[in-house]
């Protein structure tokens, strides 16, 4: 009898880390499984902790490549997957699961025919779990055979690891993973969201992913590395390519939400960072983030928020001295209430050319 599911779990030196995740796949209540490891040139003693699972449980299978990176090790997982395999789902191998995620997830997709399942997340560290703020909206509460269009928070959905794939759908869309970037998991969540013809959404958690505590921050807490500017406005160009190459008229409607969403809410979690980051990261903030944003339309700033149009302004005119000036000053705002009509003043205090000019 053929396995239903196949569970991809890229690995790069992770050893801290692997048993745990490990377990938890093994511990899954759904066992009608294969585990396909992608070993990607691990130089510590990862590999040889997937090579004692695969020799203690069939199940378990260990790939090996030299280091090519997240994207590609996701791919080669997907290209050794079994034949007759009916579902699909990653998993990163710094994380786990809760016991009974896939027995939801695939019973789940087994009732509805959705083209697939994404469900809620947990953050976890030592002291405990919590709440994964990135997850919070669009997995406020379960929907069954839904779409991005009847929930717009779905274009915020764009982590690999909460879903599982029917696995006819993901071939046939015929989306790998982009190599050599970071947050390569923008370019096939947000792109497979618009292509399905129904998805199923679970307000349960069903992943546990893990914030790093030992001094190797993972690729989501480098805020202030330059290459996570770079590859992450690279992640959103991509995914606006792909929009903007589908010949459909209804992609155009799409393309514009998307932009929007960018504008307004992935965008602007770069501003936090800008003031904590040295000139080269500013530098690399300032170059890409204009140039999608006048990928976007300049013209399009006008309809945002005061603060944000006046931020938008600052780095198109690469005024980076006065946008850190304002950014700090919003983060003071944010903490200390009665700094409220300082910015105010601030965010008022305009120049003749719209951009509001911070005071010292």
């Amino acid at each position: 009898m053929a396995l239903r599911l196949s569970v991809v779990v890229p690995i790069y030196n992770v050893e801290r880390y692997l048993e745990e995740c490990l377990d938890s796949i093994a511990a899954q209540t759904y066992r009608d499984f294969e585990c396909v490891m992608v070993d990607d040139g691990s130089t510590d003693g990862s590999a040889a902790i997937a090579r004692r699972y695969a020799a203690e449980d069939s199940r378990f299978r260990l790939v090996q490549q030299e280091n090519k990176g997240l994207g590609a090790a996701r791919n080669t997982g997907w290209r050794h997957i079994g034949a007759e395999v009916e579902y699909l789902a990653f998993v990163d191998s710094d994380d786990s699961l809760p016991p009974g995620a896939y027995e939801l997830m695939i019973s789940t997709l087994d009732e509805t025919g959705s083209d697939f399942v994404a469900g809620n997340a947990l953050r976890f560290k030592s002291t405990g779990y919590f709440p994964s703020h990135a997850h919070r909206k669009p997995f406020q509460e379960t929907r069954l055979r839904t779409h991005v269009t009847e929930v717009p928070s779905l274009v915020t959905d764009r982590t690999a690891w909460n879903k599982v794939y029917r696995r006819s759908f993901f071939d046939a869309a015929g989306i790998l993973y982009p190599e050599g970037i970071l947050y390569e998991d923008a370019p096939v969540s947000v792109p497979l969201h618009y292509l399905a013809a129904s998805v199923d959404v679970l307000s349960e958690p069903i992943y546990h992913w893990r914030m790093r505590e030992d001094g190797e921050m993972s690729i989501t807490q480098q805020k202030t590395d330059p290459r996570g500017v770079i590859d992450r406005v690279r992640s959103m160009e991509l995914v606006r390519e792909w929009l903007g190459a589908r010949p459909e008229s209804k992609y155009a409607d799409y393309l514009r939400s998307y932009d929007r969403n960018c504008l307004v809410e992935e965008i602007p979690m770069f501003f936090w960072s800008v003031p904590d980051g040295d000139q080269g990261y500013r530098a690399a903030y300032q170059q890409h983030v204009s140039r999608l944003v006048e990928a976007i339309g300049a013209g399009r700033i006008g309809a945002l928020s005061a603060p944000l149009r006046v931020k938008y302004r600052l780095t198109l005119a690469n005024r980076m001295d006065e946008f850190v000036a304002l950014q700090r000053l919003h983060r003071m705002y944010r903490n200390r209430p009665r700094l409220r009509a300082q910015v105010r003043s601030r965010l008022g205090a305009r120049r003749p050319d719209g951009v509001a000019t911070p005071t010292s």
